[in-house]
């Protein structure tokens, strides 16, 4: 009954292989164990090395999906997703449906009345939360707020009850962890701390590509906490965003705004995203809604409007960088043009380019130059 009640989305799936099927466009990587793992982490360590041997802003990617059990993404995704529903289930109550993501402010008087009435926390103890982290203080809680009540610190299992839409019976967000999953996590935590630490002391930029988005939100999570930690200074953990997907807007703008409160270097490469076939299948065989946007046009439109407001946060902070990582002339075009019109120099070494060796040549020598 358990299972019956995930997230579709969030379900493992005999056909997928949980996995990549059919998927030719991005590396795959499958989990064997703990030690595979290792090994995996050994290979992005030589990585790092020979790109900060090679050169001076060296790059370096890497896949948290090779680093530990993709099945703890899909389970850390999932709560993040019922988490994030919830707030705007809470903003639709209060009248705010349809605004983005960081335009929703929920009362904190009628959040907390919501609350209590669902039966999910006493007024007390919501009050206890909101003042405990000194949020709800201007009386009004924002995603980022509210996204800060659950902390990677936080044990996952203690998470709170969330109601389900459908059958309006509150539900935990996780089933516990076993211990052996909180194991999983912790070493998969690790192992990202001990590349991070060797690209930072490599001056190497490390990007954490992005996945299939059954995988993405664990992933950008746990990214973001290691741009809190090692972007003080400078962007050395670069997040990766797919502008396919229809809320890419909302989740840049989330973050971008998360490092201004907290005064961290946003670092970000845009793709157009890789795993488009596959990501419709399932989506049609399991029956959840299509992440991705309808047409290539609003594809390209949401591209441009995720560049567009990093490159305006690059002239205001001077605390982003972004790489555009794509084979697409308009797009290298009106980066440039943009890049221009801010007065956004190349030596400021804030706004890189990345295409794959031998694609699109035409594009990229000219850039070179």
């Amino acid at each position: 009954a358990e299972a019956e009640q995930r997230e579709k989305q969030f379900r493992v799936h005999r056909g997928f292989g949980d996995r990549r099927g059919g998927v030719i466009s991005a590396r795959t990587y499958f989990y064997a164990d703990e030690a595979k793992c290792d090994q995996h982490m050994e290979t992005f360590l030589h990585c790092i090395d020979a790109s900060g041997g090679s050169s001076e802003d060296g790059f370096s990617a890497i896949k948290l999906t090779a680093l530990g059990r993709p099945q703890f993404l899909m389970q850390f995704s999932e709560v993040l997703v019922k988490w994030r529903r919830f707030f705007h289930q809470m903003a639709a109550e209060q009248g705010q449906a349809g605004r983005t993501a960081l335009e929703v402010k929920l009362e904190v008087k009628k959040l907390q009345e919501a609350l209590a009435n669902l039966g999910i926390v006493t007024k007390a103890e919501s009050q206890d939360w909101f003042t405990g982290k000194n949020l709800g203080m201007s009386g009004t809680v924002d995603l980022l707020d509210w996204n800060s009540l659950i902390d990677s610190r936080t044990k996952l299992s203690k998470l709170l009850l969330v109601p389900n839409i459908k059958t309006g019976q509150l539900e935990p967000l996780l089933s516990r962890f076993t211990e052996e999953e909180d194991l999983q996590m912790k070493r998969m935590l690790q192992r990202m701390d001990v590349l991070a630490k060797r690209a930072s002391e490599k001056g190497v930029r490390l990007m954490v590509d992005a996945e299939q988005s059954y995988f993405q939100p664990a992933i950008s999570r746990l990214t973001l906490e290691m741009q809190r930690r090692f972007n003080r200074d400078q962007a050395i953990i670069f997040n990766t965003y797919q502008c396919y997907l229809k809320e890419a807007y909302d989740n840049v703008t989330v973050d971008v705004e998360l490092s201004r409160r907290e005064g961290w270097h946003f670092g970000t490469k845009l793709v157009r995203g890789a795993y488009m076939e596959q990501e419709r299948e399932r989506a049609a065989q399991i029956g959840y809604e299509d992440p991705i946007n309808p047409t290539y046009e609003k594809t390209n439109e949401m591209y441009h409007r995720c560049l567009d407001y990093i490159l305006e946060e690059i002239k205001h902070s001077q605390k982003a960088s972004v790489m555009v990582a794509s084979h697409n002339e308009d797009t290298v075009k009106f980066t440039l043009c943009r890049m221009m019109e801010l007065g956004i120099h190349p030596s400021e070494k804030k706004v890189y380019f990345g295409q794959l060796l031998g694609m699109c040549d035409q594009i990229t020598f000219p850039l070179g130059e």
